[in-house]
């Protein structure tokens, strides 16, 4: 029964994260592609810049639905950590690797914030304050993203089952991988500070 759990988990998790929040809100309201427009990333970051912030706001309300929904459902028929955690970082995989857009997705962040609610309120929160204390000095989004989802596994360890930590330290590694770019950027002192201004009102 766990193993059919783990399978029919792991495998929806997957295909509801690999529906793109960027992609469809953008053909719904008509805005550019954001694969082809601004970064190339389909993420909220990138809708905000050739959208405004109602659409942005949008995209990232559903990339953090697609982690935190198929954990909360995984959640009601099973309380092992390698399940739960698995299905978590299934879902970030089909943000990153979408099924349905040539395995061309984002960076995996709302995503990984929407299960980390659902597998802990006490750990999203963690990651999420991380967050904001890391961009309030800085004003890097990707540093930011990238010091907050370092933490996790480590408080994971710290106050959840290991087994927790174990799994959240390898969707860390899928992040900051899907981050290199900015993590080169960074080094070099390319990257750009975020203000969270758009084009559009």
């Amino acid at each position: 029964m766990q193993l059919l759990i783990l399978i029919v988990g792991v495998i929806g998790a997957y295909l509801l994260g690999s529906i793109s929040s960027a992609i469809l809100v953008s053909k719904i309201l008509r805005l550019p592609d954001p694969r082809t427009e601004g970064s190339g990333n389909p993420g909220a970051t990138n809708v905000l810049r050739i959208g405004g912030k109602g659409p942005a706001i949008l995209v990232l309300l559903g990339d953090v639905a697609k982690g935190w929904l198929p954990v909360m459902l995984v959640k009601y028929f099973t309380t092992d950590p390698w399940i739960i955690s698995s299905v978590l970082l299934a879902a970030v995989m089909g943000h990153i690797f979408p099924l349905f857009f040539q395995f061309k997705g984002g960076k995996g962040v709302a995503t990984a914030v929407g299960g980390l609610l659902g597998l802990s309120l006490t750990l999203g929160s963690i990651f999420i304050f991380t967050w904001l204390g890391i961009f309030a000095l800085t004003r890097y989004s990707s540093l930011s993203a990238l010091i907050a989802i370092s933490a996790v596994p480590l408080f994971a360890w710290g106050f959840l089952d290991k087994r927790y930590a174990v799994v959240l330290a390898l969707l860390a590694l899928v992040i900051i991988w899907r981050h290199r770019s900015n993590v080169k950027r960074l080094l070099e002192g390319k990257e750009e500070k975020s203000s969270f201004s758009s084009k559009r009102n």
